[in-house]
């Protein structure tokens, strides 16, 4: 049975909930990640997303950050942060168990900090938080589950992940400390999608609004879906859903969806 995960930084649910709304239903995903809500639980507004078929559940925060995830199955189990997170109050990690037709699936919507700018403790943040994901997904591992760990990761892998990647050399998001994390995450046995479904270069998920960047398709590709072994050996195929980019009041990030075959 087929079954179709995407990822989304959607950028303020409330502030493009039109635009998000029919995002939403073109993307007619199974699974939906979104990051960067931009709001508190009480505020998202679930009745809107209910009434297109999706089950909720959200890890929110007001203003900043932000994290749900939507099923069209039944949600079994929530768990908001990633553990070890004493005294940090960023919404940045949801997980769920789903209730998949072809059994359990284990989802965690992930909103990784920026980090910027380079040799802050802003920066020395986002590297801690990749270290605490990275611990929790090799305990996820020993689950020997369906588990796809989506979200905006702030990291551009590799040089033809970015429009310019010269522009990039000082960014934290190309820190070969970033990156490092990156590889990290893949060397416990995590598969990111794209690179096993397709791979090719210049395939962008975000587009700033400043100067131009998307009529220039000045883009970088920050939105992975890195999937369990179990869930990478059921992919067959990925796509980024471009045309989102080019609505009113879009995100500045397009959703990116896996199909599995589950």
């Amino acid at each position: 049975m087929p079954l179709s995960i995407a990822t989304w930084n959607v950028n303020s649910i409330l502030a493009r909930l039109p635009t998000a709304l029919a995002v939403l239903k073109h993307v007619d995903a199974d699974i939906v990640c979104l990051q960067e809500i931009k709001c508190e639980d009480a505020r998202f507004p679930r009745l809107e997303i209910e009434s297109m078929g999706y089950n909720v559940a959200t890890h929110g925060q007001k203003t900043y950050n932000g994290v749900a995830i939507l099923s069209k199955h039944r949600i079994e189990e929530e768990a908001p942060g990633l553990p070890e997170g004493e005294g940090d109050d960023h919404a940045r990690y949801l997980e769920c168990v789903i209730a998949a037709p072809g059994g359990p699936v284990r989802v965690a919507s992930v909103y990784a900090p920026n980090g910027n700018p380079v040799g802050t403790e802003k920066f020395s943040y986002k590297l801690a938080w990749h270290d605490r994901l990275i611990a929790h997904a090799e305990r996820l591992l020993a689950l020997e589950e369906f588990c796809v760990i989506a979200g905006d990761y702030n990291i551009i892998p590799r040089d033809v992940d970015a429009d310019d990647p010269a522009s990039w050399r000082g960014d934290a998001l190309f820190q070969p400390e970033s990156i490092g994390k990156y590889r990290a995450l893949a060397n416990l046995g995590y598969v990111e999608c794209f690179m096993q479904a397709d791979g090719r270069p210049r395939q962008f998920t975000f587009w700033d609004y400043q100067a131009g960047a998307w009529r220039r398709d000045h883009g970088i590709r920050i939105d992975h879906l890195f999937a369990s072994p179990q869930a990478a050996d059921r992919l067959t195929g990925v796509s980024i859903h471009r045309d989102a980019r080019a609505m009113d009041k879009p995100s500045d990030h397009v959703p990116i969806i896996g199909a599995f075959d589950w």
